[in-house]
């Protein structure tokens, strides 16, 4: 299938609380790389919960099911996304960006002029792929004593301005 062809079958939305249980199986996957550093899985179904109060997961979906998701959350003129997962074997195929399109537009409708990220740095291929994608370094931060480490990592804080998108057909945020 090329990729044009492959993208068209892809449905976004907004998820809820329903979404959970694919939502913690497909984070889990996608983070499993982070496990070279960190101990455990990344998410619960009790840690998941009260993301739903705080943001909005946006999900990418096919006839499989759950495909992608990514977290966005409004902090005033600020946007932080986060949980960026794609099912391992559609990696590469720019549905990554698709999301992060998707998280940036809904990001601007509400107000938001930049979006921040962080990603640890024992995921080397992490850092360019978000240049790519526009972002820059900004920082870095020491992880949290209650995250196990299994090598030495930081946090890297990662961000970049947000421009107007072009109108375009999207889901309704259910607001």
């Amino acid at each position: 299938m090329s990729g044009a062809a492959a993208m068209s079958t892809f449905r976004e939305r907004f998820g809820g609380p329903a979404d959970s249980s694919a939502l913690v199986s497909l984070i889990n996957v996608a983070f499993r790389p982070e496990q070279i550093a960190i101990e455990g899985d990344r998410i619960d179904a009790e840690k998941l919960q009260p993301l739903f109060s705080t943001g909005k997961f946006l999900l990418l979906e096919d006839e499989e099911g759950l495909a992608g998701c990514v977290y966005a959350e409004v902090r005033g003129i600020r946007g932080y996304l986060g949980l960026l997962s794609l099912r391992p074997a559609l990696q590469g195929l720019g549905l990554g960006r698709r999301l992060m399109e998707f998280a940036e537009q809904y990001l601007v409708s509400a107000g938001c002029q930049a979006a921040d990220l962080r990603t640890i740095s024992a995921r080397t291929d992490l850092v360019p792929m978000y240049e790519h994608l526009g972002y820059h370094t900004t920082g870095s931060a020491p992880m949290p004593a209650e995250i196990p480490l299994k090598i030495p990592c930081h946090f890297i804080h990662m961000s970049k301005h947000l421009r107007r998108f072009k109108p375009r057909n999207r889901p309704s945020s259910g607001e």
